[in-house]
């Protein structure tokens, strides 16, 4: 019988930061899992080699849900952030190796597929409607069907989701940006600049918005209720997702499907706004919820609502992450959408081996595992670099939700 016979914590940052996970059994096969947590990587890199890995050695790769409930359970300290992207890593980097050791492709050992293809959304943005216009227009050019659109705020320093160049990456200074917020603004600006796009393309194109946790329960049904005739596919994240009854509010004001999930790390963080039907799209990920084992979990419980999935997708998830969503994302019976920023060209240097990507659909590797490899000496052309994500503040100076 192979067992577990090395564990490597690997951080590199081809663009951005990222902690990789590589599991070696005593037979030479290897498994990749995903270990980012943008802005907070070596507490998970730390947790991951000082704490998990000696616990490993000499395992059964193969026992993937005792290995998981060993590492949850036997940490006496559960959940959160930290702890769950390292179980995630873990739990991620087993499939990988299943997979190659039963010769197929990950999303076959959750049962095959649901579908052909999985449908994704890009991200839109400029610093003003017209620059918006003419990012929404290039992404169809492209062959997306469904566009998050953003556009900076008039009059505030570094609104979220708004590139600065080819590629976003929020956190991208040595000490946190301190970017300016007003609630007022975004409520007057927001419904326009969507209007516009809805003007221009019409309804033939799936329009996401992201509210970014900014909002009140209140504000979030104000904002909800005045977008309702332009029918979004969603409003994510309308407001911090700490108080699951706070979206009750929201609900009872308006139509707007309602997105969250993607800061919430396991399947008792968004118990309540699934059993309750508070929201519409989970967007809980394989990298910070505990890999594919629990993120099926979290699933598998929406579906008995009829809640569908829309997972975190964004460019500080690795092409690990990216894989191991799209292996899911086919399997399940109740996929809604993915997220998808793809990434630098330094970042496919380091991992080689990513879902085809074709008119909007992406498409899983047939390879063995999930199909992504590292290259570790491209790796090493990139050194880890102190980074955080920025924060918000208001007008008066308080700190506010990012």
């Amino acid at each position: 019988m192979a067992t577990i016979d090395r564990v490597e914590v690997l951080v590199t940052s081809p663009g951005r930061n990222f902690v990789t996970l590589r599991i070696t059994t005593s037979d030479g096969v290897t498994g990749l899992g995903d270990a980012t947590l943008n802005g907070r990587e070596l507490a998970v890199a730390s947790y991951l080699e000082d704490h998990v890995a000696p616990l490993l050695i000499g395992r059964d790769p193969a026992r993937i849900e005792d290995t998981w409930q060993y590492l949850y359970k036997g940490a006496y300290w559960r959940r959160g952030p930290v702890t769950m992207t390292a179980i995630a890593a873990v739990d991620v980097a087993l499939w990988d190796i299943k997979g190659k050791v039963a010769g197929l492709p990950v999303y076959e050992l959750l049962g095959g597929r649901s579908r052909d293809g999985v449908l994704v959304y890009c991200h839109a943005s400029g610093e003003d409607v017209a620059a918006l216009l003419d990012d929404v227009a290039a992404y169809r050019e492209r062959g997306f069907k469904a566009i998050r659109a953003q556009a900076a705020v008039p009059g505030l320093s570094g609104t979220y989701g708004v590139r600065k160049g080819a590629y976003y990456e929020p956190a991208a200074t040595a000490l946190p940006e301190e970017q300016q917020w007003s609630t007022s603004s975004y409520l007057d600006f927001a419904p326009f600049y969507l209007a516009k796009v809805r003007e221009k393309f019409g309804f033939g194109l799936h329009l996401l918005h992201d509210v970014h946790h900014r909002l009140t329960p209140i504000e979030a049904a104000r904002f909800g209720k005045s977008v309702e005739e332009l029918r979004l596919f969603w409003m994510e994240d309308p407001t911090p997702a700490e108080n699951q009854e706070a979206f009750r509010l929201i609900r009872r004001h308006t139509t707007t499907p309602i997105a969250t999930g993607e800061v919430l790390s396991s399947v008792w963080d968004v118990k309540q706004l699934i059993t309750e039907q508070l929201i519409d799209y989970v967007r809980t990920t394989a990298v910070h919820a505990g890999g594919i084992t629990h993120l099926r979990r979290i699933f598998d419980l929406a579906a008995l609502y009829q809640i569908r999935t829309g997972s975190h997708g964004a460019s500080d998830l690795s092409p690990v992450t990216v894989a191991a969503a799209v292996a899911v994302d086919i399997a399940v019976p109740n996929f809604g959408i993915q997220e998808h920023m793809g990434h630098t060209p330094e970042t496919y240097e380091v991992f080689h081996g990513t879902p085809r990507l074709e008119n909007g659909m992406l498409y899983p590797s047939d390879a063995p595992g999930l199909g992504i490899t590292y290259d570790d000496e491209a790796a090493a052309r990139f050194p880890y670099e102190p980074r955080y994500l920025p924060v918000a503040r208001a007008l008066d100076g308080s700190m506010h939700d990012w």
